[in-house]
């Protein structure tokens, strides 16, 4: 349930209906506005009479929310998140209408090399960089990262050009290390589900890039995202990033229906990765194109020097000129990148 209160109510009036939200065993969630203040109901078991709080000073109406996912809903909060980035005294917003460009290898791999894909990409117009420092593979014999070397190498590339990072928690120890150097904390798509972590994300003070599982549902996606937000954190961005399906002329098929989808459902920032839809370089410029062309916020998009020779994910991985071409590409379009 959401009640929504007075242009005019006073900070008395507002207290006294989050007291009675609390008498009742519930949690009260405040959801300040540019027009009005809300306050959400959480917690309930049952459904709630709106005659306890609609006749109270202050409140202007009483809204049932019909979403499982209270928090996510744009029914509990029409307005758009934008969450904000700052560092070395640069500031960059994530859903205020610019493209945001994230990239950067799937794999940090060396002091040398992640710096050289950090200055190119920035030179492009990217700012934000990606970069695996702990890799979930699907075989254990392939390359899992280089650890804590790798957040070391990644608070370099931060220290040395300006970029904003994210990287990847795998688990709980591994987000503890990761939420003291990145920016953004990225949890995986075979970790959607992993509800224990959802929870430790939740409680973390950075920004939280959610991927989509390869299998899920719409609604089991948004009710991950609920799982980070009920613990308190509200800086959550949605990933899409292609879901299993019976083709083979790429790794995974990117679900552009998503992004309206998303969009109308919830007012969180909508991040698209096309490399991993793709699985092959050839269509990550177009598909980027298209999620941009759909109404996203954000891409997060693989680039390497030498992808042939790349530890994870060179295939899809583009050279740093086609990352250049797929900007001027997105410019052409009249797309402008933030």
């Amino acid at each position: 349930m959401l009640i929504v209160m007075d242009k005019g109510a006073t900070p008395e009036e507002l207290n006294a209906v989050v007291e009675r939200i609390e008498k009742y065993g519930w949690e009260a969630k405040p959801i300040p506005g540019g027009e009005r203040t809300a306050i959400g109901i959480l917690r309930n078991k049952t459904p709630i009479d709106p005659a306890l709080f609609v006749d109270m000073s202050g409140v202007r109406d009483v809204i049932p929310v019909s979403k499982p996912y209270k928090l996510v809903s744009r029914e509990m909060h029409p307005e758009d998140t934008v969450i904000t980035l700052e560092n070395q005294g640069k500031r960059l917003e994530i859903g205020s209408g610019k493209l945001v460009i994230m990239a950067g290898p799937c794999a940090v791999e060396s002091e040398n090399q992640a710096l050289e894909i950090a200055h190119a990409v920035k030179e492009a117009g990217a700012t934000i960089f990606r970069g695996g420092a702990f890799k979930p593979r699907s075989s254990p014999y392939s390359f899992q990262g280089l650890g804590t070397k790798g957040l070391e190498i990644l608070a370099k590339v931060r220290e040395e050009t300006g970029l904003f990072i994210v990287t990847e928690a795998t688990d709980h120890e591994v987000l503890d290390l990761v939420e003291e150097v990145t920016d953004i904390i990225q949890l995986g798509t075979r970790n959607m589900q992993n509800y224990r972590l959802l929870r430790r994300a939740g409680q973390a003070k950075k920004p939280v890039l959610l991927k989509r599982g390869m299998w899920a549902t719409m609604d089991e996606f948004l009710m991950a995202a609920e799982y980070i937000m009920s613990e308190g954190n509200d800086q959550v961005m949605l990933c899409e990033r292609g879901i299993r399906t019976f083709t083979r002329h790429s790794r995974n098929t990117l679900d552009i229906n998503a992004i309206p989808y998303m969009r109308k459902e919830s007012h969180l920032p909508i991040v698209v990765d096309p490399s991993h839809a793709a699985g092959r370089r050839d269509q990550v410029i177009p598909l980027a194109k298209a999620a941009a062309a759909a109404g996203i916020d954000a891409l997060i998009v693989e680039v390497h020097n030498h992808p042939e020779k790349a530890l994870s994910d060179g295939p899809q991985s583009l050279y740093p000129e086609q990352f250049v071409k797929m900007i001027d590409e997105l410019k052409n379009m009249g797309m402008e990148i933030g």
